[in-house]
């Protein structure tokens, strides 16, 4: 409980926004790295270059001060060798008895810290009155005199200049961060509005753009919308299928149950009339049932062999008296594929009835490659116009006059049911004319 209290406690001052989280995981490692780089290296690099330098300074003046006391406070004396080291010697301004420098001066604590280490006879150093120029008091023989020198040689370029630099790098490199993460954020908020768009029943345009992994999640996206607007057009399809359908054969049995009466029973032809009504109604509602079948109930993907599949459809569809052969399968004989058996047996079934039902006899063939399996139904019927086939894919739909109930023909979902089949196993339904019988070919390809 404690640990759940201090979460919540932390939870409350972090953003709350896609935006504002990747804005703090960015930023803050840039501010902390500056804060540690200004710190380290301005306390340990140009203090250590500050040191190095003043020392070096230091001895110079000792070596000038020793020079003017052995001359016994001539000043004079002293010039000949400060002239040379670019040091002068003049007189003291003011009764100078403190040190000063300016409250930003970080590196003047450490030149005045070595020069008194260094000089002991120091009465005060100015570092604040000219900050291009050093000015160390003494206390000499003939009195107090002072000696001047360039700032630069005791301390090295200003760090300042530094920490502004970075502070300016640091906020260039911000601002051109805070764009690409927008450029970045802004292809999920696109798929969040089309997602909220969608739910409240609006279809917007929207086309994946962005990183790889938004990419794939829109691509994903539009998948499922498609995926769910076809499962809405179908159903009303179904529902619109089903009161067409069935509305011929109830208006057959409409009418012949109002022409019985108990005077007269109905023949022999009428019963079987009304008999061949219902069983078209019953296949009918078995076909409606079949298509609208929940796909979470069949069973998972499983590695099948494909040969004793194929075998095992093929006996089948001959015990049920439909001519077809099975041509050859090339690749692996040994193979095997991971699919759902059910759902491709019932794909496979509604295209050899198909075959069966408008040719008079039919092939399979099958290809297992490296990477996808190959299952065609070819047939020598009548075939599909290529400008049809397109229409021939969608449910409840019946070609005439070469596909239609007349001829035999079912509901018009053995095609669709195969196409929603090979989707829903990242695959596809290809229709076209076969090259040895002459009819149509329909090949399911899914991936291995």
């Amino acid at each position: 409980m404690a640990n759940q209290a201090e979460g919540g406690w932390l939870k409350g001052f972090l953003p709350r926004g896609l935006y504002g989280r990747a804005a703090l995981i960015l930023f803050l490692p840039v501010v902390v790295v500056t804060l540690v780089v200004s710190v380290m290296f301005l306390q340990r690099h140009f203090e250590d270059v500050t040191r190095q330098m003043t020392s070096s300074m230091a001895r110079e003046l000792a070596f000038v001060v020793a020079r003017i006391d052995r001359a016994g406070g001539q000043r004079d004396a002293g010039r000949e060798i400060a002239v040379p080291l670019d040091v002068t010697i003049s007189e003291p301004m003011g009764d100078r008895q403190g040190d000063s420098r300016r409250f930003y001066d970080f590196s003047g604590r450490i030149v005045i810290e070595v020069l008194r280490e260094t000089l002991p006879a120091i009465q005060a150093i100015d570092l604040a009155s000219d900050e291009k120029r050093v000015i160390v008091t003494l206390d000499g023989q003939a009195g107090p005199y002072a000696l001047a020198f360039d700032r630069r040689r005791v301390s090295a370029s200003n760090p300042h200049q530094l920490l502004v630099l970075m502070v300016f790098t640091s906020f260039l490199m911000t601002g051109i961060a805070t764009i690409f993460l927008r450029n970045q954020l802004r292809p999920i908020r696109r798929l969040a509005e089309a997602a909220e768009d969608y739910g409240k029943g609006r279809i917007v345009p929207y086309r994946p753009s962005g990183a790889s992994e938004v990419r794939s999640a829109g691509t994903a996206f539009l998948d499922m919308r498609n995926r769910l607007e076809r499962q809405n057009e179908q159903r009303k399809l179904m529902l619109s299928g089903i009161s067409h359908d069935l509305r011929t054969p109830l208006t057959r049995l409409r009418l012949g149950l109002s022409m019985m009466s108990p005077d007269m029973p109905p023949d022999d032809e009428d019963l079987r009339a009304m008999e061949t009504d219902i069983a078209e109604m019953n296949r009918m509602v078995d076909a409606f049932l079949d298509y609208a079948r929940d796909e979470a109930q069949d069973s998972p993907p499983q590695p099948v062999p494909v040969a004793e599949f194929l075998e095992a459809m093929l006996a089948d569809a001959q015990r049920a008296g439909q001519k077809v052969t099975l041509r050859g399968l090339d690749g692996d004989a040994a193979g095997r594929a991971t699919f759902r058996p059910d759902m491709l047996r019932r794909a496979l079934e509604n295209l050899i009835g198909n075959a069966a039902r408008y040719g008079t006899r039919a092939e399979l063939d099958a290809t297992l490659g490296p990477r996808s399996l190959r299952i065609g139904v070819e047939d020598d019927g009548p075939g599909i116009p290529d400008d049809s086939l397109d229409v021939a894919l969608r449910p409840f739909t019946r070609l005439d006059p070469a596909r239609g109930r007349n001829s035999g023909g079912g509901a018009g979902l053995g095609l669709a049911i195969a196409a929603d089949v090979a989707r829903a196993h990242g695959g596809q339904l290809r229709l076209g004319r076969g090259q040895r019988l002459g009819g149509l070919r329909a090949e399911i390809v899914i991936p291995r």
